[in-house]
C-alpha cells in the first residue's frame, strides 16, 4: 500500500517522541515528568458522580446531538458570555471531541489545499501537523521580545489566500497571555481583510485573574471574524474524556458538523455530561485549581530567577514555563536527551513548536508541586555545571 505524502512527510508527535525516551534512562533519580500539559488533581466529586452515573444509565452510550447537547451549549453559552461580559448564545457553540478535534474542525472547514493560516510563534505543535496534513500552508508570525506579535507584523502576511490568523493565549508552549487590547487589534487587522481569526483559549481559566481574557463577544458583529476554541480537559480535569467546544458563527458550525458527522459523529456522550455538571456545580473547585496553578508558576518563576545552571526563564503561564538553555551551538534535541537521560528530567524541546532551533525548552509546570520544581532547578544547576564552558552562550 501506498501512504498519503502529506502526512508521512509531516512530523511525529512530539509528546510520543518525548516517552520513547525513557527507555534510555539511566534511573538514578526519580522521574520528573515536564513534558505532557495534564492536570495532576482529580476531577470534582460532583462531576465525577455525574460520570459514574451515566456510565451506568441504560442510555448512558448513546450519540448525541452532532453539534452537541442542546443544554450543555446553552449552559457553555451562557458560561462565556458571563465571563466575557458578552453576547453568546447556543447557536454559536459547537461541542467537540477535545480542542485539538475543534481547532482541526475549523481550520478544515476555512481552508482548502494551497490556501495560507497565519500560526503565531511559536505555535502549538498539533497546528502545524493539522494545516500541513491537509495541504494548507501555514505561514509563521514572529512575535516581537515579550513573545506577542504585533497587529502590523500580522498584516505584513496577509495575502489573497490567508483564511485565519491564530493565537494561543494564554500560550502553548510560552504560556504568555496576550492583552485584551492586543487580542483586539489582532481581531480588527483580521476583520478587515474578511479572514477569521482563531483564537485558541483552552488556558484561559488559569491567567491568574477572573477578568475577561478580551472583549471581544462584546461586539453584536463578533461572529463574523472571531473563531473561539476551548477545551474541558484542564478545567475540569478530564482530558480522557475528550471535549472541547468551538464559539463560532452558525454558518461556520454548518461546514465543520459535516466534518464532525464523518470523524466522530459527536464528542463523547459521557464527557458532555461531565461538563454540564461541572460547569453548573463546580465553580468554587475550578477557580480554586486555577489558584493552585497560578501559585505553581509563581514558585517556578522563583525558583529560575537565578538562572540555575545557566537556563534562562523567558516565560510563564497557563501550564507552561519556556526556558533557553546556555548551550550555544548544541542542537536542543541534544540538550532535552542527556536531560532526560542522565537526570531523569523529560520536557519538550522547544523545536516542536518553531521552525528552526532557537535553544528552547517547554516545562510543563503544572505537572510539578512546589518540591518538585525546586528539585528541577536543582538538577538544571547541576546539568550546566558539568558541561564544558565554551558551550556557554
Amino acid at each position: 500500500m501506498r501512504f498519503n505524502s502529506r502526512v508521512t512527510g509531516t512530523m511525529d508527535s512530539p509528546i510520543g517522541a518525548a516517552y520513547e525516551a525513557l527507555d534510555q534512562r539511566t534511573g538514578k533519580r526519580d522521574l520528573l515528568d515536564l513534558a505532557q500539559a495534564a492536570p495532576q488533581y482529580p476531577t470534582a466529586p460532583v462531576v465525577a458522580d455525574r460520570l459514574a452515573a451515566v456510565a451506568h444509565d441504560a442510555h448512558g452510550g448513546d450519540y448525541t446531538e452532532i453539534a452537541g447537547m442542546p443544554r450543555l451549549r446553552e449552559a457553555f453559552a451562557a458560561e462565556v458570555s458571563g465571563a466575557y461580559r458578552g453576547r453568546v448564545n447556543a447557536a454559536q457553540v459547537f461541542v467537540t471531541a477535545g480542542c485539538n478535534q475543534a481547532f482541526c474542525l475549523a481550520a478544515s472547514a476555512l481552508a482548502e489545499p494551497g490556501d495560507e493560516i497565519i500560526l503565531t510563534l511559536p505555535f502549538y505543535f498539533n497546528h502545524d501537523m493539522w494545516l500541513r496534513t491537509q495541504g494548507i500552508v501555514p505561514v509563521h508570525l514572529e512575535p516581537g521580545p515579550d513573545l506577542i506579535p504585533t497587529p502590523e507584523a500580522a498584516e505584513a502576511l496577509i495575502t489573497a489566500r490567508t483564511r485565519a490568523i491564530v493565537m494561543v493565549s494564554p500560550g502553548n508552549p510560552t504560556g504568555v497571555t496576550v492583552p485584551p487590547e492586543r487580542i483586539a487589534a489582532l481581531g480588527a487587522v483580521a476583520a478587515r481583510h474578511g479572514i477569521a481569526f482563531i483564537l485558541d483559549e483552552t488556558y484561559r481559566s488559569f491567567r491568574g485573574t477572573t477578568e475577561p481574557a478580551h472583549h471581544l463577544f462584546a461586539d453584536p458583529a463578533w461572529d463574523r471574524t472571531l473563531v473561539s476554541l476551548h477545551s474541558f480537559s484542564k478545567d475540569l480535569a478530564i482530558p480522557g474524556y475528550r471535549v472541547g467546544a468551538v464559539v463560532a458563527s452558525p454558518a461556520l458550525g454548518v461546514q465543520m458538523t459535516k466534518l464532525l458527522d464523518c470523524v466522530a459523529i459527536c464528542a463523547p456522550r459521557i464527557g458532555q455530561e461531565a461538563v454540564l455538571a461541572g460547569l453548573a456545580e463546580a465553580g468554587s473547585w475550578r477557580q480554586e485549581r486555577a489558584a493552585e496553578v497560578h501559585l505553581k508558576q509563581q514558585w517556578f518563576a522563583a525558583a529560575m530567577a537565578d538562572r540555575p545552571g545557566g537556563f534562562e526563564l523567558l516565560s510563564a503561564g497557563g501550564f507552561f514555563g519556556w526556558v533557553r538553555h546556555p548551550f550555544a551551538g548544541v542542537p536542543t534535541a541534544e540538550v532535552v536527551r542527556d536531560l532526560v537521560v542522565e537526570y531523569d528530567t523529560l520536557v519538550i524541546p522547544g523545536t516542536a513548536f518553531l521552525p528552526d532551533d532557537r535553544g528552547t525548552l517547554r516545562v510543563s509546570v503544572s505537572n510539578a508541586d512546589r518540591p518538585a520544581i525546586v528539585d528541577f532547578a536543582g538538577r538544571l544547576a547541576e546539568f550546566g555545571a558539568t558541561r564544558p564552558a565554551s558551550l556557554s552562550r
